[in-house]
């Protein structure tokens, strides 16, 4: 996936007399005067974008730049969300909370799992209540119960030290738009693009004039 950070020529700043194309489909064009390829992406309402500035000649693509860009940002929005959705939170409950209390706990329960997150959901047990582990079985029962709808249990309760713990984990995974999918510029790049390959025959000869000055 190409870093969005990572600046392309486009249109008019690209300054070479000749380029490589490839077409809005992916097409090879071939090497055409870099005027004519202009021409072709005014026509088609696209920009022209060099991909492979090291190549000889330096190979573009014509495309929707500005939507690409905003595709790309999209894009690392939304991963940013998955990385941050892998962190686990925490919510502890008592053993003798009231239902005013269980009601604020878990809607920070539903919040995270609204998220994308996963919850950690602890009992917590003072003293003798350590004997009556059903007890804290039965709140995490409740928890699952109430939030039914937006998470699950990812597995039976467990005991650690003085703690019954439950993980529970967003019931539907968020989707993520197609059109937000990773986009490789440099996808269908000739393998030879040496200055000896074939040149198909709608590619149109050297020009003769001098190459526009450098910027």
């Amino acid at each position: 996936m190409m870093n969005i950070a990572k600046e392309h020529k486009v249109n008019e700043q690209i300054r070479v007399r000749q380029i490589r194309l490839i077409g809005d489909g992916g097409e090879q064009i071939g090497i055409i005067d870099t005027r004519d390829a202009m021409t072709m992406a005014r026509e088609k309402a696209l920009d022209l974008v060099m991909v492979s500035p090291q190549a000889v000649p330096p190979v573009c693509r014509l495309l929707d730049y500005g939507r690409f860009r905003y595709e790309q940002q999209q894009n690392e929005k939304e991963n940013r969300k998955r990385v941050r959705s892998q962190e686990v939170k925490a919510i502890k409950f008592r053993v003798k909370i009231d239902d005013h209390d269980f009601d604020t706990k878990a809607g920070h329960v539903r919040r995270f799992l609204n998220e994308g997150h996963k919850v950690k959901v602890t009992i917590m047990f003072r003293g003798r209540e350590r004997t009556h582990p059903e007890l804290g079985e039965r709140i995490l029962h409740r928890v699952a119960d109430t939030l039914a709808d937006v998470g699950a249990p990812e597995g039976m309760p467990s005991m650690m030290g003085m703690d019954m713990n439950m993980i529970m984990t967003p019931k539907a995974p968020r989707k993520v738009d197609p059109r937000t999918a990773d986009i490789d510029l440099e996808a269908g790049l000739p393998t030879d693009m040496s200055d000896d390959a074939a040149v198909p025959e709608t590619a149109t000869p050297a020009a003769t004039s001098e190459a526009p000055a450098q910027a």
